[in-house]
């Protein structure tokens, strides 16, 4: 039996190091979010399907639940 995914997690903005817990979609990837703090807008590093993948605690539920992203669509995310 296969655990189910953990829904939230929490994103370190690279640029002023704001922490934000975020709940994470099932049925998309989030390509693109906005620091609250800074504005900045992150987008995934060079090999990652989405923002949580790279910089979130938690990897995005596609990953957790196949190991690899299934990148159904792309969302954007933010406050």
């Amino acid at each position: 039996m296969q655990a189910s995914p953990i829904l939230e997690s929490a994103l370190t903005c690279p640029h002023c190091g704001c922490v934000t817990v975020v709940t994470m979609p099932t049925d998309a990837c989030v390509y693109f979010y906005e620091c609250p703090r800074c504005k900045a807008l992150l987008s995934p590093k060079s090999g990652d399907c989405c923002v949580f993948c790279s910089y979130g605690l938690v990897k995005c539920p596609s990953v957790q639940e196949a190991g690899a992203c299934c990148a159904k669509s792309v969302t954007r995310a933010g406050p």
